[in-house]
C-alpha cells in the first residue's frame, strides 16, 4: 500500500475519529477537520503526530466553502472521506447532502472520493421538489439525505471516470450517532472506507460501487437514475452557486 493524503470529515468523534486513527497509524498524511475552534482540542493527539487541521461548519454554506479553501492550501488530496453526518436534526440536509456536494467541487479533485450512507438510503424519497437546502426548515428526512448523498457519489462517478467514486454503507454501529446498542462490528464500520481511500488492491480502484463492509452491493434504484442524479446536481447547483464541472 503506497502512502497517501487523505481529508477526513468530521474527525472529532465516531467513525471519522476511528477512520483518521487507523489511516494515520498506517503511515498515511492525514487531514482531519472540526466543527468549530472549541472542538480543534478533540482532534489534538492526531495533530501532535503530525496530521493537519481544517476548521469549519459544515451546516453553513460559506463555512464548508471556507473549508474547502483551506484543503486546498494545504495541497492536493489522494483521497477525500465524506463522513460527517448527522441524524436526528433539521440540519441533515445541510451537513449530510450540501456539504459533501459543495466541497467535492470545490477542493482540488482527488484520485478517490468515498461518502458515507446508509441502509437507510432505500427508504428514501426520489424528489427534491420541496426540500429546504439550507436547513430552516425541516423538509428531508434523515433517509432521504442518504439517498441524496448516494445518488451524488453515483453522479460523481460517472462524471469524473478518472476517479474512484464511492459510497460506503458503514452499518449500525455503537458510535455516538448509531447509539451502545447498535449490532454491527465497529471496525467494520470504518474498515471500508480506510480501504477504499488508500488500498492498492484492484477492487478498491474501481469506481461507481455502493459498498457494505467491503462488499459491493446494489443501491436504491433511484441512486443509478440518471434524471434523479441530474435533477439532484440541479437544485444543489441553485442552492449552492457552485456547479459541479
Amino acid at each position: 500500500m503506497s502512502r497517501k493524503r487523505v481529508f477526513v470529515t468530521g474527525s472529532a468523534d465516531g467513525l471519522g475519529r476511528l477512520t483518521a486513527e487507523t489511516l494515520q497509524a498506517e503511515g498515511h498524511a492525514l487531514v482531519v477537520h472540526v466543527r468549530n475552534e472549541a472542538r480543534r482540542s478533540a482532534v489534538r493527539e492526531l495533530v501532535d503526530r503530525g496530521a493537519d487541521v481544517v476548521v469549519g461548519d459544515l451546516a453553513d454554506l460559506e463555512e464548508t466553502r471556507e473549508v474547502a479553501a483551506q484543503v486546498n492550501a494545504l495541497g492536493r488530496m489522494d483521497a477525500v472521506v465524506h463522513n460527517a453526518g448527522v441524524y436526528l436534526d433539521d440540519l441533515v440536509l445541510p451537513v449530510n447532502v450540501v456539504a459533501p456536494y459543495v466541497l467535492t467541487a470545490l477542493v482540488d479533485r482527488p484520485d478517490r472520493l468515498v461518502y458515507l450512507t446508509s441502509g437507510m438510503h432505500r427508504g428514501g424519497r426520489a424528489s427534491v421538489e420541496g426540500m429546504d437546502w439550507s436547513g430552516a426548515r425541516r423538509t428531508g428526512s434523515y433517509s432521504d439525505s442518504k439517498l441524496f448523498v448516494t445518488a451524488l457519489a453515483m453522479a460523481v462517478a460517472r462524471r469524473w471516470p478518472d476517479v474512484h467514486t464511492h459510497a460506503v454503507d458503514p452499518g449500525w454501529v455503537p458510535t455516538r450517532m448509531g447509539g451502545p446498542g447498535a449490532p454491527d462490528d465497529l471496525r467494520l464500520g470504518h474498515l471500508t472506507q480506510e480501504w477504499l481511500a488508500t488500498s492498492d488492491d484492484a477492487q478498491a480502484r474501481t469506481t461507481g460501487g455502493c459498498w457494505h463492509h467491503q462488499r459491493r452491493e446494489a443501491p436504491a434504484p433511484a441512486a443509478l437514475d440518471e434524471r434523479f442524479q441530474d435533477a439532484l446536481l440541479d437544485a444543489l447547483a441553485r442552492h449552492t452557486g457552485v456547479a459541479l464541472d
